[in-house]
């Protein structure tokens, strides 16, 4: 006999369903917010009429921002470092994670090791030291400088690892018995078998540099040289209404500094959020149900 759930159960359930429905709906609004007003004419916009949905429905404003060109150089600065700083990251985890992952009979220095980057999570020489080593480096001004400091995520390296040593030892065992070596079982064995960690520990890498905006503002010193988001950064807390003098009475009554920030900032937010449902499907695989067979 299989009993139902309690009125108690049945409570929570509902409590929960409708908690996670406001919480999302609060995440989306904004954007929804931001979708609109840019979207929507500038007269609608100063005179308070768009909430949720566009008044006046026009595409001039992102029209205006892709003609003007202004934001295409940030965005190649980001794209540049997102596939150089993202694929830097996972070789870097993966490298740093699966010597960690044994167990210290098989390398005897993990603890060491694992207690030095670990030691980095907690404590940072500081923010002037940090740009002091830059620019010794000379790396000021390039893309490298918002890169290269960033090229070892801890926090990535940490999941990683356990996520390796979760792995059967079956797989591991089974290739060393048919010759192979420790570069052979990782890049054969390990990586096809833990790819929902790596498009995890990606997606994290990914993210965090296409959000990143202070370390531009310090380490690039030409605007032009700024990563889009540094650039959304200087666009929304600078007011710059010189654009108006070059705009027609008609084009002024469905563009504004307003929907011209908006159309900005959903510009630079598409981009991320496409890679999400790319990336989703990883998350749900168990790659690893199946791999050992009695």
């Amino acid at each position: 006999m299989v009993l139902g759930k309690s009125a108690g159960a049945r409570g929570f359930s509902a409590f929960n369903t409708v908690f996670l429905i406001v919480l999302s709906l609060l995440c989306v609004a904004p954007l929804v917010h931001i979708a609109a007003v840019s979207l929507s004419s500038s007269s609608a916009v100063t005179a308070g009429w768009v909430i949720l949905w566009p008044v006046d429905f026009t595409w001039d404003s992102y029209r205006f921002v892709l003609s003007r060109g202004e934001i295409w150089s940030p965005m190649i600065v980001t794209l540049k470092r997102v596939v150089l700083g993202g694929g830097l990251n996972l070789l870097m985890t993966i490298l740093i994670a699966y010597p960690l992952s044994k167990e210290s009979a098989v390398f005897r220095a993990r603890t060491g090791y694992a207690w030095f980057f670990f030691f980095t999570m907690l404590f940072s020489g500081g923010l002037i030291p940090w740009y002091m080593i830059i620019r010794q480096l000379e790396l000021l001004d390039s893309v490298w400088a918002l890169v290269l400091p960033a090229g070892v995520p801890v926090f990535n390296i940490v999941l990683l690892l356990n996520f390796f040593r979760q792995l059967p030892k079956e797989l591991e065992e089974a290739a060393f018995m048919d010759g192979a070596g420790h570069w052979t079982t990782l890049w054969k064995i390990y990586l096809p078998a833990s790819l929902p960690a790596l498009a995890t520990v990606s997606l994290f890498a990914v993210v965090w540099h296409w959000n990143s905006w202070f370390d531009g503002l310090i380490l690039m010193n030409r605007p032009e040289h700024y990563p889009l988001q540094s650039y959304l950064q200087t666009v929304i807390m600078q007011r710059d209404m010189t654009f108006i003098q070059h705009l027609s009475r008609a084009e002024l009554a469905v563009v504004s500094d307003r929907t011209i920030k908006s159309a900005q900032i959903l510009i630079a937010t598409l981009p991320i959020l496409f890679v999400y449902p790319f990336l989703q499907r990883f998350f749900v695989k168990g790659i690893v149900l199946g791999s050992v067979k009695g």
